[in-house]
């Protein structure tokens, strides 16, 4: 008799409770941190931006010396990464977006605002002190943490390290990932197709996804269905890696070897969830390495990747996590098949509403290529059109 299926948040709790971060650190250099997850915090020692500077093109001036109708003296012209001198009563100084505001300023007029002449400019609107001046340290203050250890991290991210003038930064080392794929119907592309045969898509989709998640992936290619075949993969696999990740062979099939070969290696730690698709999800141990096993059926595959591969590999990159977004969209669809497992549908927005992919097989791995995300409904939900229904956008699933 089984054991009860785990519910979908009592797997994904299970799962990051076992996480177990990577230890060893790096430093690399600023350019080839993208994707990479921060050991360190990054610290500024420097105030940006460094000094009061003008917003936009116009004019620095004394808001006291303002009065309508009277032109005040041209004294400079500050162009950025220039540093003018003190303004003097009566004068202004022209100025460009991002140069310092001259001792004395407290006010940029906006350009549009104002009238140039020979040496003299006339403000036509009376400013107010303050006005159009980003102040030293309003973004970064010097001393300020601006990224914390276990940052992944982003184009932005590096930006922000980059503006703190950061060459190089301590991040954790790549998790090593080993995956294979079981199955005697299965095919690499290129090669023909005998009868019975299909190409190997999850090949092509897992690791892409492990890739885009910075994993130092190893891919191990199709393993037949044979007991000792998969055991052997699974020993040379574990011997090398953190992660172990397969497709295919964990359901209860009599040519299903994936779970057999890691009981005689390790253990099973659970299996099943109640979900649809995706309930044979496998996760265990073998030695020190994890183990997890993912369904065969593309979408199944998919959609299990998402929502607890994802989550694992990053808690074991050292990053932090959060639970996917779910936003509250009206249904443009009905659907009154209440299931008694946790359904994840695949939709995209429409007309601000979200429809369904027609066909929700969980081989027909077009839907999720069309989606643009997963509709999340609880154990025995049904919907009417217009009812709001958590929409968990793909980029939640993906990055």
């Amino acid at each position: 008799m089984h054991e009860p299926l785990l519910t979908l948040d009592q797997a994904v709790e299970r799962l990051l409770a076992a996480a177990e971060p990577v230890r060893a650190r790096e430093t690399v250099a600023l350019a080839d941190g993208l994707g990479r997850v921060l050991a360190a915090p990054v610290v500024s020692p420097v105030a940006v931006p460094p000094l009061d500077n003008a917003a936009m093109d116009g004019y620095a001036l004394r808001t006291s010396d303002w009065a309508a109708g009277r032109p005040l003296k041209l004294s400079q012209r500050i162009q950025a990464g220039q540093v003018g001198a003190a303004l003097q009563p009566g004068e202004a100084a022209r100025i460009f977006t991002g140069a310092p505001v001259p001792a004395g300023a407290d006010a940029v007029a906006m350009q549009e605002d104002c009238e140039a002449q020979e040496g003299w400019v006339l403000i036509k609107r009376p400013p107010q002190p303050g006005e159009h001046i980003r102040r030293a340290g309003e973004d970064i203050a010097a001393g300020q943490t601006v990224l914390t250890a276990g940052e992944r991290l982003t184009a932005a991210r590096l930006g922000v390290a980059a503006s703190t003038g950061a060459t190089a930064l301590t991040v954790h080392r790549r998790l090593r990932v080993a995956v294979f794929f079981t199955g005697d119907e299965l095919v690499p592309p290129g090669r023909p197709l005998a009868p019975g045969q299909i190409y190997n898509s999850n090949r092509a989709v897992l690791t892409a996804l492990l890739q885009g998640l910075g994993a130092e992936v190893e891919d191990l290619g199709e393993v037949p269905d044979d007991l000792e075949a998969t055991v052997a993969t699974l020993r040379a696999a574990s011997a090398r890696a953190d992660v172990v990740l397969t497709s295919g062979g964990v359901s209860v099939g009599e040519a299903d070897y994936v779970r057999a070969a890691v009981e005689r290696l390790g253990r099973i730690e659970f299996w099943r969830v109640a979900m649809k698709p995706g309930k044979p999800l496998t996760y265990g141990r073998l030695g020190a390495t994890d183990f997890l096993g993912l369904p065969g059926n593309p979408v199944s595959a998919f959609v299990v990747f998402g929502l607890f591969v994802r989550p694992f590999l990053l808690r074991r990159m050292g990053a932090a996590v959060r639970p996917p977004l779910r936003l509250p969209v009206p249904a443009g669809f009905a659907w009154d098949r209440p299931g008694n497992r946790r359904e994840f549908l695949r939709a995209r927005i429409e007309e601000g509403r979200a429809v369904l992919y027609p066909n929700q097989s969980s081989g027909v791995l077009t839907s999720v290529a069309w989606a643009e995300g997963l509709i999340d409904l609880d154990i025995g939900r049904t919907v009417a059109p217009g009812e709001l229904v958590p929409f968990i956008p793909m980029s939640e699933l993906l990055v």
